[in-house]
């Protein structure tokens, strides 16, 4: 498995877990009257499916209906932060899987790259994650890239204000022009000097106004949020520590239990 399989599985809790439940429903592929998660615009660019799907055909094999698709999710997550350099912590299991999709909840549940800090600071604060936590998960963007199509509104027709001007120029020899295709592999990254580590350049470069996204610069202009990005800046092992902690929230969020989900057989369908 390589780093970039570990970054796919640390997006994957994300966007289970603040959806309704950690209960993998975004696993779910469109059939017999479902419609994906997948196929949502905030599920853009996410990939890697292929081996949470390999995983769960081993362990069926091992032990058939004991290991759900939400705990697959959740330990894979785990296990890729820490190949990524991130923390190592334990985390519970027993989460049941969801019998259907939320695919009309992803719109408002996920935040977007360009929403305000108050709406996305809110978000995490529905399922029980504070100010301290959020920052820390969006340090997850220590790692990883994004879309040219993400991007773009902040370099033309004239650059952001907010941006530094020679990152600006990085940019732009990333994202040449306005009218990127949505789906070609032109990308950036938000930290070039560790990019497949997570530790806490990512919060160093929002101090010198080198964010790749307005919700990652916004972490900066807002008071809520500046004390902590400080902190972290000098501290990496507070950063990880504060992770931990958020992303163990995050993993806990509303799981399905008893009779509430299923164990599914295959995580791409509910069980028939």
């Amino acid at each position: 498995m390589n780093m970039v399989t570990a970054v796919s599985w640390v997006r994957n809790l994300f966007h289970d877990c603040i959806v309704k439940s950690c209960d993998a429903s975004l696993l779910l592929d469109s059939a017999s009257g479902i419609i994906s998660e997948k196929t949502s615009e905030r599920s853009f660019g996410m990939r890697n499916f292929k081996y949470v799907n390999t995983i769960k055909a081993a362990v069926e094999a091992a032990c058939p209906l004991t290991v759900s698709c939400a705990d697959i999710v959740a330990l894979s997550a785990r296990d890729g932060l820490a190949i990524l350099g991130g923390p190592s912590f334990e985390i519970k299991t027993g989460r049941k899987d969801s019998k259907q999709s939320y695919l009309a909840d992803v719109k408002d549940s996920i935040p977007n790259h360009n929403d305000s800090m108050s709406l996305v600071l809110d978000r995490f604060q529905s399922i029980g994650i504070d100010v301290e936590g959020a920052v820390a998960i969006l340090g997850a963007h220590s790692v990883g890239r994004v879309h040219c199509i993400n991007l773009v509104h902040r370099l033309y027709p004239t650059v952001d204000p907010t941006l530094n001007p020679a990152y600006a120029e990085y940019l732009k020899g990333r994202c040449p022009t306005a009218n990127p295709d949505p789906e070609a592999v032109l990308y950036a990254r938000n930290d070039r000097e560790t990019p497949m580590i997570l530790d806490n350049y990512y919060y160093k470069n929002l101090l010198k106004n080198k964010g790749l996204l307005i919700i990652d610069q916004q972490l900066t202009s807002d008071p809520r949020t500046l004390p902590y990005v400080e902190k972290m800046a000098v501290d990496n092992g507070y950063f990880h520590q504060q992770l931990s902690r958020a992303l163990i929230l995050l993993s806990e969020n509303n799981p399905l239990i008893a009779d509430q989900g299923e164990i599914r057989k295959d995580c791409r369908y509910v069980n028939k």
